[in-house]
């Protein structure tokens, strides 16, 4: 039978990771002698009497063969630490997977990978810095890897597609189901233009700690991770410390000292575990990249009426609803709409939800 049935089954046994697999492989020169050996000779291997038992009855419920199948039929690929397809950097930490499975084409190994996380309940601010950060890495041929939850993970997924760009998504339970559920649509988005992992087969039922977990995979694959909005007790500031506990270099967005979703990450800073992010030049210096030149060097012409340029001179980087700039102005409402979309169509500004918009700061108006 085919050795990757073996190394299925066998990442499925409680205390069994991909170092133990390693020992077994070398004692019993296969995978399946492994599987197939009794209580005695694994104990011999050196696998200590609990997971021998582990193993044991995993046996009874198990089909190498079943393992096998369940992929074919979810149409998921598995890529064990032991094949060449398996990103490098994630097979550098202690605890990787020893089976990784995938659906989609992941990117090649030497793209610049970089994990973005923060909260899911992202506010304005994070909502901006996301948009302005993502646009330029993906700009800067970045490949992005995020979690797939709710705010900012379904926001830089969302945002490097709209790009053009390449993204991941790390699930925190198998792939044959997506959650949140509402995020189903945009994970079939990823499949176009990237990939979506997890350390689970099909049908593993999802478990709170799975979300933990799944954190240092995201840090994993990635040669930093940027932290854009995270309160204190944040799941996101777990992946910055995995990423620490890896080796990995570590960003940080600053926040207001008021603002409770950057606690996590002005604390970050303040002790010295984060770089300082203003801007993703601050993020791609460290990695000797930089911007296009079309991206940092001048900016593109609008081509901007008399009521478009004076929306603009009464925005700027704080959010301003709609309704607020046509009372400014003293325009009909549906004329500043009208506007804004066309702004907006143009990425001169951007829309943060519920009508509050920004300007993005790259334009420079030629009035028709």
């Amino acid at each position: 039978m085919n050795e990757l049935a073996f190394w299925l089954a066998l990442s499925r046994v409680p205390g069994i990771g991909n170092g133990r697999i390693r020992q077994l492989k070398s004692y019993f020169g296969s995978l399946e002698r492994a599987w197939t050996s009794t209580a005695h000779d694994l104990t011999a291997s050196g696998l200590d009497e609990r997971v021998v038992g582990h193993l044991c009855d995993a046996r009874k419920t198990i089909s190498p063969e079943c393992e096998l199948e369940n992929l074919r039929k979810h149409g998921v690929s598995a890529l064990t630490a032991d094949d060449l397809l398996y990103p490098n950097l994630l097979a550098q930490i202690p605890d990787c997977p020893p089976v990784l499975y995938v659906r989609g084409e992941l990117p090649a190994c030497d793209r610049l990978k970089l994990a973005i996380v923060g909260t899911r309940r992202l506010t304005s601010y994070g909502r901006q810095v996301t948009g302005e950060v993502v646009s330029d890495l993906v700009s800067a041929g970045v490949v992005t890897v995020s979690g797939l939850a709710r705010g900012i993970d379904t926001l830089v997924h969302r945002e490097t597609l709209e790009r053009g760009g390449i993204t991941v998504g790390v699930l925190a339970g198998g792939l044959d189901t997506v959650y949140p559920a509402e995020n189903l649509a945009l994970a079939q988005r990823i499949l176009e233009r990237g990939a979506l992992v997890s350390e689970h087969p099909p049908r593993v039922k999802l478990r709170r700690e799975h979300f933990l977990q799944r954190n240092r995979i995201m840090s994993g694959i990635s040669r930093g991770t940027v932290v854009i909005e995270a309160g204190e007790h944040s799941g996101a500031l777990t992946t910055a410390r995995y990423a620490l506990d890896q080796n990995r270099e570590v960003f940080a967005v600053p926040g207001s000292m008021f603002s409770r979703e950057s606690k996590g990450t002005n604390r970050l800073i303040q002790r010295g575990e984060a770089k300082l992010v203003l801007c993703a030049d601050d993020v791609l210096a460290e990695f000797g990249v930089e911007l296009p030149r079309e991206v940092a060097g001048a900016l593109p012409v609008m081509q901007a009426d008399s009521v478009q340029i004076r929306l603009l001179a009464e925005m700027g980087s704080t959010p301003v609803h709609s309704d607020e700039l046509a009372r400014r102005l003293d325009l009909p409402s549906q004329d500043v709409a009208a506007a804004l979309t066309l702004l907006e169509l143009q990425g001169i500004v951007r829309n943060l939800g519920s009508m509050n918009y920004i300007v993005t700061g790259r334009w420079r108006p030629e009035v028709s």
